[in-house]
């Protein structure tokens, strides 16, 4: 009963960073209402919605009341049209989106990974397939669109990498991946240089350098893919998504799908990715990497560690 719950409510429109460390703000709600008995409450038209609708269930049919419904039963929350409506309960917890992303569970890291990969599988079994619309009452893109664009009627049988380039504002990036090399021995600019070298000692052994390999990167450097694109073994087999296809869902698809993902830890883009294959059962993940005594590359942590808040922190 209402009278005996504590809320944690989301509400406007204001968040804290990109739509990574949205993401990272929504799964770390959930997270802190679940560490704190509490149940998560969300104003219509707040920022979950609009972030969750773009990409995943999606209104079908105009049945607001029948997505409400659904909402409500997938992720244990409620959904409110005004904060007048949450008066009645015990206690509403008010948080701003930083304070969410900066939530650290403090219990043993299977039980987080667990929820959270609960929770992402959730997602994933409703995404966006262009039928329906969103918050705003637009319709949805297909989550697939971009797998679409490239492959077309080959799709289901592609075999490709997917690299994920991503430079953080340039020093800002740097002094980010070197904290977490510092906990995990991974190398310290590798992931942002994304130098052929590094690529190659990836997809080599996999045998991956004879597929396609998709360049998904905010072109900030554009030099990165200059260089790769001149490597005599990765270049013919680069891929880059047409600009007319390129959108955030359709990218976080493509690369959750590869075969192989190459990815920055340091980017939350990257980590969302990352966790959301972990989570889906895709182990090819290449996020920390580094060299050992005899100077080839290896990993150096394994996928449960893009949710460890000891190497993570906020973006675990």
């Amino acid at each position: 009963p209402p009278e005996q719950t504590t809320l944690l409510l989301l509400e406007g429109v204001h968040t804290f960073g990109r739509m990574g460390n949205n993401l990272i703000e929504f799964l770390h709600s959930l997270q802190f209402a679940r560490d704190n008995d509490a149940v998560v409450g969300v104003i219509m038209g707040s920022w979950p919605m609009h972030l969750i609708l773009d990409m995943w269930m999606a209104i079908h049919d105009g049945d607001v009341a029948a997505w409400r419904a659904f909402m409500e039963q997938a992720f244990c929350i409620r959904i409110f049209d005004s904060p007048e409506e949450t008066e009645q309960y015990k206690e509403v917890i008010h948080m701003e989106t930083r304070d969410l992303f900066m939530y650290r569970f403090k219990g043993p890291l299977n039980q987080y990974i667990e929820f959270q990969g609960h929770i992402l599988r959730t997602l994933f079994r409703s995404y966006n397939n262009g039928i329906g619309v969103n918050m705003r009452q637009k319709p949805v893109k297909d989550m697939c669109s971009v797998i679409e664009a490239i492959f077309g009627n080959e799709k289901h049988s592609a075999v490709y990498s997917v690299v994920h380039s991503r430079s953080l504002e340039g020093e800002p990036g740097r002094i980010l991946l070197g904290r977490i090399a510092g906990k995990v021995d991974c190398d310290p600019v590798a992931a942002l240089d994304m130098e052929p070298e590094y690529v190659k000692a990836i997809l080599e052994p996999l045998g991956m350098l004879e597929h396609p390999i998709l360049f998904i990167t905010d072109n900030q450097r554009p030099e990165i893919l200059e260089k790769l694109l001149a490597d005599p073994d990765i270049g013919p087999n680069i891929r880059l998504i047409p600009e007319e296809a390129s959108w955030v869902g359709g990218d976080i698809t493509l690369a959750v799908m590869a075969d192989v993902f190459i990815g920055n830890p340091a980017s939350s883009f990257s980590g969302f990715i990352a966790k959301s294959r972990v989570s889906l059962g895709y182990d090819s993940n290449y996020m920390f990497r580094g060299k050992n005594d005899d100077g080839e590359w290896v990993d150096t942590c394994d996928g449960r560690c893009i949710f460890n808040k000891k190497v993570m922190r906020s973006m675990a």
